[in-house]
């Protein structure tokens, strides 16, 4: 069973920087991507950043473009968010999902929706406050 761990979150001051953690388990497949996700209160879950991990692609949302990077260890099954220059409208639950990608659009396609996510970490709290 594929377990994903999400972890790094906390509170942090305006301007300041948290590096998410996204650790996949039970894998039985090589290939997939990861996304970062976020949700705050009243609002819809959000891509944030995506990552293929045979580096097909990257993706950020405008809003955290230049400020937020994504990365991955295959080795270690496990993808980063390095989030600086931080603000208050970041604050959110982030998650992380797991697309299986077996087809070659699967590899080449962005998948921006929740709903294309096979698999769900349980979510890490960022507050950004003064």
């Amino acid at each position: 069973e594929v377990q994903l761990q999400a972890s790094g979150g906390g509170l942090v001051r305006p301007g300041g920087s948290l590096r998410l953690s996204c650790v996949a388990s039970g894998l039985t497949f090589h290939d997939y991507v990861v996304g970062w996700f976020r949700q705050a209160p009243g609002k819809e879950r959000e891509a944030v950043s995506i990552i293929s991990t045979e580096n097909t692609f990257t993706y950020y949302t405008d809003s955290v473009k230049g400020r937020f990077t994504i990365s991955s260890d295959k080795a270690k099954n496990t993808v980063f968010l390095e989030m600086n220059t931080l603000k208050p409208e970041d604050t959110a639950v982030y998650y992380c999902g797991l697309r299986r990608t077996d087809s070659v659009m699967d590899k080449l396609v962005i998948p921006t929706a929740p709903g294309e996510y096979n698999y769900w970490g349980q979510g890490t709290q960022v507050t950004v406050s003064s």
